[in-house]
């Protein structure tokens, strides 16, 4: 895993530029750094050495010199392509993944991603062409950002390496923030920098003089939910993914570094973990990060899991000030505003693992969207069967199952639950069905937006766009498999791997590498029957039975907890930091235009009062604090009293 940045076009003092690219992504890659630069195009690479630590220095070329590659990630089956390619004659010089995709490339031309199992984001300069070819990982775990001026195109890992590129100023896209305020993430390829784009996940560009083109080469897909079931019988779906996750582990623990793993006390972390005990050459390293509140905080199930597994187990405690502390850090590494201060946690567990003297973990994140763990699958399908019969008093009742974690509700009446959930409240035809009482919820938040604000985004409806990006095919799906799709498709590559993966990782040079997002695993759930997925209301129950095994039972039976952390309390109080008072001051939310800052006062102050406050006004000062965060950050309003915190 590493970072890098380059260029297509003629540009003056490359070299120059390159430097600047790769030192704004240093934390990416602390190990090497390189450069390669012809007449027509440049790469910079900042290297975190995982994989032929001796001889994987990048750029890397052939031995004709007519290919050169930046590489960010993994190549997880290296092993058996590089068997592949020497039976057909070829010869390597090195012994990395890097290099298989030189070769690759040499075989297929851009085709090559589709025989790649990995998490990866490259650049690869074909000067016996004069192109460019770009690449990014199916399900969007390595990042890759690009814009265009006049001729040239320049691309990085980060913004941060292209706002090192002459001309360019950091301005916020009114529609991204809208599309964060519902749907906790920009749509790709827009971003929260104006002008600048995301490459979509699965997805190839070609850059050539005078033309870029952009394609996709593999999508995610679901059978017509009147088609018969590809598996039935629910044994041998569970032996089949044991086998793949097994298999998926198993090339995720290719390293020439120790790997160790995140354990959270969760299902997904403690398969993850499991697995990868048995399969370590030494004592297998876990870490958790455990929290003050015992809402939060699940010690007692990681101490438990890491115990069963034996393992050597590291714990970071965060409490609400160590949220506060690391925030404005958080922002500048997610690169745009977040509505949950969930990131902050996991940026000091990477930090944990960089003490510990690791540079790999193994982590759970996509089990939920690949096996329908999440409380928004069962909250849908409850919502679906109020809705069928909508005067009911009894069947909202259920909502309080979902939530055993959430206390308050259990005191609440039927009504109120209906209409908190929006039982009834929505078309079953709605594409968005699964999501639109979260999407509700969130939005709401924008009534601290500025008139100025609204104005600008008068006509614009976040949730529209996001219909209009679904496939023809989204609408013959089970209602299941089209909220998993959902989930995978955009809030898993644009907030989950993102803002709370790869950037917080990435921050202090550590790889995440995720076994459930392997495309195998990926396709064959999705085959899966949806009533072996959510049995019931119990989540990933296919999954349950072929781990069960691998877990003590408190585990394999404990439901679905999600991971939170705390929001607003955070920032208030006595002796919170000082940095909050300025960002969401009257005169400092007036200068940024974006929010009102009469309004805003008011929620400060109620959050002040009322700390435990509810998801609205929580995701409302998260969002609005991080906003203000990200104009000081990158764009130098306020930057003064940002430091001075």
């Amino acid at each position: 895993m590493c970072g890098f940045g380059g260029y297509f076009g003629t540009v003056r003092d490359g070299k120059g530029l390159l430097d600047r690219m790769t030192a704004a992504i240093a934390h990416r890659g602390p190990d090497e750094q390189g450069i390669f630069t012809t007449d027509k195009a440049g790469l910079g690479h900042a290297r975190l050495a995982i994989v032929g630590l001796g001889d994987g220095q990048q750029p890397m070329s052939d031995a004709t010199g007519d290919l050169t590659v930046a590489f960010n990630g993994e190549i997880f089956n290296y092993v058996e392509l590089r068997e592949r390619l020497r039976a057909k004659g070829r010869r390597f010089r090195t012994g990395s993944d890097t290099e298989v995709i030189l070769h690759l490339y040499e075989e297929m031309g851009e085709d090559c991603v589709s025989a790649l199992n990995g998490d990866f984001a490259f650049a690869l300069w074909d000067g016996r062409r004069r192109r460019m070819v770009l690449a990014r990982d199916r399900m969007g775990v390595r990042p890759l950002f690009y814009l265009q001026q006049g001729e040239q195109l320049y691309f990085a890992s980060e913004v941060k390496a292209l706002l090192q590129v002459p001309g360019v100023v950091a301005e916020l896209d009114p529609i991204a923030l809208d599309q964060i305020f519902t749907l906790w993430a920009p749509i790709a390829p827009r971003t929260a920098f104006r002008g600048i784009c995301e490459l979509e996940p699965a997805s190839l560009m070609i850059v050539e003089e005078g033309r870029v083109s952009t394609r996709p080469y593999w999508s995610l897909d679901y059978p017509d939910a009147d088609a018969l079931p590809r598996h039935r019988d629910e044994r041998a779906v569970a032996e089949e993914l044991r086998a793949l996750l097994g298999d998926a582990t198993r090339i995720r623990m290719r390293a020439d570094v120790p790997v160790g793993a995140y354990l959270s006390g969760g299902l997904d972390s403690s398969i993850a973990s499991a697995l990868a005990a048995g399969m370590a050459p030494d004592r297998l390293k876990t870490f958790s990060v455990t929290f003050d509140s015992a809402e939060h905080d699940e010690s007692g199930y990681q101490r438990e899991m890491a115990q069963a597994l034996g393992t050597e187990h590291h714990a970071v405690a965060c409490g609400e000030g160590d949220i506060a502390a690391v925030f404005p850090d958080v922002v500048r590494f997610t690169e745009q505003p977040v509505l949950r201060t969930a990131p902050a946690p996991l940026y000091k567990l990477s930090a944990l693992v960089r003490d510990a003297g690791l540079k790999v973990v193994l982590t759970g994140e996509g089990a939920d969207e690949v096996f329908a763990g999440y409380d928004i699958f069962k909250e849908a399908k409850v919502r679906r069967f109020c809705a069928r019969q909508a005067g009911s008093r009894i069947r909202p009742h259920l909502f309080r199952r979902l939530y055993p974690y959430l206390p308050g509700l259990r005191q609440q009446s039927a009504e109120y639950l209906a209409s908190f959930f929006g039982a009834g409240g929505s078309q079953l035809d709605d594409p968005l069905f699964s999501h639109r009482s979260r999407l509700d919820g969130t939005a709401a938040a924008k009534l601290f937006f500025s008139g100025d604000l609204r104005t600008t985004l008068s006509g614009y409806d976040a949730a529209e766009e996001l219909i209009a990006r679904l496939p023809p095919a989204f609408r013959r799906w089970h209602p299941l498999h089209q909220a998993q799709y959902l989930e995978a498709r955009f809030l898993l590559p644009g907030y989950i791997l993102s803002s709370q993966g790869d950037r917080m990782a990435m921050a202090h040079g550590i790889e995440g590498r995720f076994p459930f997002l392997d495309h195998r695993l990926v396709e064959f759930a999705a085959g899966i029957p949806p009533g072996m997925k959510l049995k019931g209301l119990v989540e990933k129950h296919i999954l349950r039975e072929a781990s069960k095994d691998l877990l003590p039972p408190v585990i394999g039976r404990r439901p679905k907890q999600p991971y939170r952390a705390p929001d607003s309390r955070c920032f208030v109080g006595a002796g919170r930091a000082g940095y909050v008072a300025d960002m969401l001051g009257e005169g400092e939310i007036a200068a940024g235009g974006l929010f009102n800052p009469k309004a805003v006062a008011k929620l400060h102050e109620k959050c002040r009062r009322q700390p435990a406050s509810g998801f609205r006004d929580n995701a409302a000062f998260v969002g609005i604090l991080s906003t203000q965060l990200w104009l000081a950050t990158f764009t130098g309003a306020g930057a003064s009293r940002a430091r001075a915190a």
